[in-house]
């Protein structure tokens, strides 16, 4: 079958002809640098309208809740105060850092680690240390949910006291009131990892998922029940799921819905994340809805919202939720009795947490054509279809100015090297409405691939994607086996071959994009962040697909790796690698004089997940090797930049490196 990709192009006769790489772009490594905004979730406070939090490029990376206006149109209102900034490094990756009842926020502040409260109202009182002052950021809270029966605060929490790389985590319980700080108390101890504490609406239980070393929350997992005495202690506990040695599952997301039934989500049988229920007086599970697809996602961050409950007009109940197949996500609403979900019909073809507001819902997503943004949604009366669907928040308001220069992703399948197995991709194709190249050129390509390894490229509007391709690069995004969002069989591709599998896939995708005829096969650019910065540095040092590469925080040595890694993923890498000698034969710091092509390295110097002698090592043994070779370092950078000038300076490093190295072109800017 051909490959063929297509733009909305102005005639042709109007453009200026220009080398692929070398187009004029009025979207900027500055512009990019700030919709670099992210979501870092939400709620819903008592007068009805959501609380989100934002991270700012533009300070430093800062965290701030803001609050939807109460009329459209008007400014949003920033809560936290400017000597916060509200985020956990819970299992160092973080996320769930507040909580909202009422008119009372819970958060997490970042540079002391202990939990505040505040007032929703802007003129009240500060925030108000609830946690102790342990001379430092020594404990993590995250996850939490308020407990009103107690008047309490529920949370994971990550003790890092006595030690650093092995912490201690609980599920703690934190008094809301009363003029001394306590130490929290502990409700539930003796598992490796929790996430998920979540109390029914009587107080009288509580939901929680716990798993242990080697497992990774995906691998497997389990779901427990907790039921409260008198006192507000846990006196009898129950497993749900994930409990029997011949059925392997990883629950998530439990949930209480108003009658106080608990839903989850699992992957027992089928090998997909599915919607599930519990019966309480048989202690046995049954599926709400069977379908090949991902109702959840792999547990990376604290604060997953996947589905939630609605309340119909008249007294009908409806389970909102979110699910994806074949590369996109799908919006649904399931009632009782209906054997499928009602779509809902919304712009956003991407879709990571769900809202329930009153009398409405607020959804984070995306689309080929919205960049991340907020949008709220409210349903039709007696009818399960959408009324009103408004954008509130966006990653990059002002993106529309930029339309034209967008080009629209293509979801493509490919051959693996393994036979009858395919594994995705999002391929853009060079898109600039002024510029077109002359015949008989083709593009250079830039392949990403993505982190974790447990993740998922998405195909949607990413002003840093499209920086590239309206500069005349061709831009593809790779799901290489071991990704997420197509089920467990495809995501445990990778186990015991990290550094074979994704490699292999990422240079298949590149050589189908070759023989397609619309990339150039001797300008192959390849670039990822984190574990992606592994596949990169290990396709450069064990294959000859690529002709330079960009690794930002990316990893050189496994064995280094191992010995430095914290607790969330130190058994990880084991699961994914293998035994010694696979350590050492996929590690590209063993196989210097393999490399042959130019490479750039970014590194921050705060970062703990891969720490900078990684960066530092393969750095000093190409140089030394004579192997083209740079390494930027930036101070006060952890794992991901946050800061709007070391994103923009990233971007235009390896912009200009790419060029000078293999793209036989001038950078317009």
């Amino acid at each position: 079958m051909a490959f063929s990709v297509s733009s909305s192009v102005s005639n042709q006769l109007e453009k200026i002809t220009a080398p692929y790489g070398s187009w004029k772009s009025p979207i900027t490594a500055d512009v990019v640098s700030g919709a670099s905004k992210r979501i870092g979730g939400a709620a819903v406070d008592g007068s009805g309208r959501l609380i989100w939090l934002e991270s700012r490029p533009s300070e430093s990376g800062r965290e701030v809740l803001v609050k939807e206006p109460e009329k459209l149109g008007d400014e949003n209102i920033d809560i936290t105060p400017k000597e916060f900034s509200v985020r956990t490094t819970a299992q160092e990756y973080g996320g769930g850092a507040f909580m909202v009842s009422g008119d009372t926020i819970v958060f997490s502040n970042f540079e002391d680690q202990r939990l505040y409260k505040q007032s929703v109202k802007p003129h009240d009182s500060a925030p108000r240390p609830l946690t102790p002052d342990y001379g430092g950021p020594l404990v993590s809270y995250a996850d939490g949910v308020f407990d009103l029966c107690f008047n309490r605060y529920i949370a994971v929490r990550e003790d890092r006291r006595i030690s650093s790389s092995s912490p201690t985590t609980t599920i703690v319980s934190i008094r809301l009131e009363g003029k001394a700080i306590e130490d929290p108390e502990v409700l539930v101890e003796g598992s490796d990892f929790y996430a998920f504490p979540r109390v029914d609406p009587k107080g009288k239980r509580i939901a929680w998922i716990q798993w242990h070393h080697p497992n990774m929350s995906w691998d497997k997992s389990e779901l427990w029940v907790g039921y409260f005495s008198d006192n507000g202690k846990i006196n009898k506990r129950v497993c749900v799921a994930g409990c029997e040695p011949e059925l392997v599952e990883s629950p998530t997301e439990p949930k209480w819905s108003s009658e106080g039934e608990l839903f989850f989500v699992t992957d027992r049988k089928n090998g997909f994340w599915n919607l599930y229920k519990w019966f309480e007086a048989d202690n046995e599970v049954s599926p709400v809805y069977s379908l090949d697809a991902e109702f959840s996602r792999p547990f990376w961050v604290f604060g997953i919202n996947s589905y939630g409950f609605l309340s119909g007009n008249e007294g009908e109940n409806y389970i909102l939720c979110s699910y994806r197949q074949h590369g996109r996500s799908y919006l649904g609403v399931l009632g009782d009795g209906q054997s499928s979900p009602s779509l809902l019909d919304i712009p956003f073809s991407d879709i990571d947490n769900i809202t329930i507001g009153n009398h409405c819902f607020y959804v984070e997503g995306a689309s080929a054509f919205h960049p991340p943004s907020i949008a709220k949604v409210t349903l039709k009366d007696k009818s399960l279809k959408v009324d009103e669907f408004t954008i509130i928040w966006s990653s990059s308001p002002d993106i529309l100015t930029y339309k034209s220069y967008f080009s629209t992703p293509k979801l493509i399948e490919f051959a693996t090297e393994v036979p009858g197995e395919m594994a995705y991709a999002y391929f853009y194709p060079p898109f600039n409405p002024i510029y077109h190249s002359s015949g008989d050129e083709k593009p250079p390509l830039l392949l990403e691939s993505h982190g974790g390894p447990t993740d998922e490229s998405r195909g949607i509007l990413n002003l840093r994607v499209q920086y590239w391709t309206s500069r005349g690069w061709a831009f593809v995004n790779v799901n290489y086996g071991g990704s997420s969002g197509y089920g467990r069989a495809y995501r445990e591709r990778l186990l015991r071959k990290w550094g074979i599998v994704d490699v292999n896939d990422c240079c298949s995708c590149a050589r189908y994009l070759v023989d397609s005829g619309v990339v150039d096969a001797e300008r192959l650019c390849i670039a990822g962040e984190s574990a992606g910065g592994y596949t990169t540095l290990a396709a450069l040092a064990f294959r000859d697909t690529f002709k330079a590469g960009a690794s930002l925080y990316g990893i050189a040595d496994l064995r280094m790796l191992r010995a430095e890694m914290h607790k969330f993923e130190s058994h990880y890498i084991d699961n994914l690698v293998g035994d010694e000698r696979d350590y050492y034969e996929r590690s590209p710091i063993n196989f210097v004089e393999k490399f042959s092509c130019p490479l750039i390295l970014f590194q921050g110097l705060d970062d703990k997940v891969v720490p900078p002698s990684q960066a530092r090592k393969i750095y000093q043994a190409l140089k030394e090797k004579g192997v083209h070779v740079a390494l930027i370092e930036y101070e006060g950078e952890q794992h991901g930049f946050r800061k709007a000038e070391n994103i923009k300076f990233t971007l235009e490093q390896q912009m200009l490196f790419f060029a000078r190295m293999v793209g036989h072109f001038e950078v317009a800017d």
